[in-house]
């Protein structure tokens, strides 16, 4: 009897070796196990006629039985390995691996909307040196060598016998572009510019500036503040208030600097804006004759205006971003939230 149950046991074994060797995916690789492995299965029902044997038979049973178990356990978890590994390389259903990709530059993204702001009022892109002359920087924009306006730029000069530097502004693109073309212009010129500022919370020695101009017939003030007006509700959309206060250019005459209510406190008084409620953000003005002059235009003839801003303040009061430094630090957790 103790042979019979035995042979019984070997043919169960040979049967399921069999099978598992056609499985290709979990689902019938279960099925087998529950089949095989299993509390019902034929191989624990042949160990209810064990009791029935002598002791010595027992013994034979019961080890012949338990190699026969391990034996389909080693099979079940080695085919399980090879399922999955196959499932994995063919599988298209798979979960692919993350590849994690880059953002735009919060710096871009404010430089690509401000564009795209202007452009839509007829305003087209002009680009130009960020090494520059002397006369291109500072004299053609009516900032000639003796003038005490140059005390306020700290200039990075690469050529200072031959008068080569690094831009302080993105003024320039405006006079090379007046060179070659006549009137009417409406450009914007984005670009990198360069002053010896410290590197803190505010300032850095590189940074980003988007200057503006227009030229045409009978251009006056009140068209600079209509489109500077319309920039600003675009670009923060919102309405905010707006201040021009009178200020000094030497490229513009009347000057002034634009001022609005705080995008933070909404005008109520933060640590932002100094508690004043109004955050100075740009310069403009309108062309000094002397800079047409310069460049070839009758002023008796064309007017126009300029503006500056700076990219990075803009974007720090858009995001509210506290610190301009963390522009430049390439920290991927920053980044991330762009």
């Amino acid at each position: 009897m103790v042979e019979e149950i035995i042979k019984k046991a070997e043919n169960f074994f040979e049967e399921g070796k069999k099978e598992i060797e056609n499985i290709t995916d979990e689902e019938l690789l279960e099925k087998w196990r529950i089949k095989f492995l299993g509390r019902k299965s034929f191989l624990n029902q042949l160990c209810t006629d064990i009791p029935n044997l002598s002791k010595e038979e027992k013994i034979i049973c019961g080890s012949k039985f338990n190699e026969l178990k391990k034996n389909l356990i080693k099979l079940y978890e080695d085919h399980k390995n090879k399922v999955r590994k196959r499932e994995i390389k063919y599988n298209l259903t798979f979960p692919g691996r993350r590849f994690f990709t880059g953002n735009l530059h919060p710096i871009t993204k404010v430089i690509d909307e401000i564009v795209d702001i202007f452009h839509r009022l007829g305003f087209g892109v002009a680009e130009g040196p960020e090494i520059e002359t002397d006369f291109y920087n500072f004299t053609a924009l009516n900032t000639p060598e003796e003038h005490p306006a140059r005390d306020i730029w700290d200039t990075f000069y690469i050529d200072k016998k031959n008068n080569i530097l690094l831009r302080t502004h993105t003024s320039p693109v405006q006079v090379r572009i007046m060179e070659k073309y006549l009137p009417p212009l409406r450009i914007i010129a984005p670009g990198k510019c360069f002053r010896r500022d410290s590197f803190d919370s505010s300032h850095s020695p590189m940074f980003h500036q988007i200057e503006g101009l227009m030229v045409d017939k009978n251009i006056k003030f009140t068209h600079l503040k209509g489109i500077l007006t319309y920039f600003i509700y675009e670009f923060f959309k919102k309405e905010v208030k707006l201040i021009f206060s009178p200020s000094y250019f030497p490229f513009t005459e009347p000057s002034a600097e634009l001022s609005i209510s705080c995008v933070i406190c909404s005008g109520k008084g933060c640590s932002t804006c100094g508690n004043t409620g109004f955050l100075e953000i740009l310069g403009c003005g309108i062309v000094h004759p002397n800079v047409f002059k310069n460049v070839g235009y009758e002023s008796s003839e064309f007017t126009g205006f300029a503006f500056g801003m700076g990219v990075e303040r803009l974007a720090m009061l858009k995001y509210g971003i506290d610190d301009i430094r963390h522009f430049f630090y390439n920290d991927i957790r920053f980044l991330n939230q762009f």
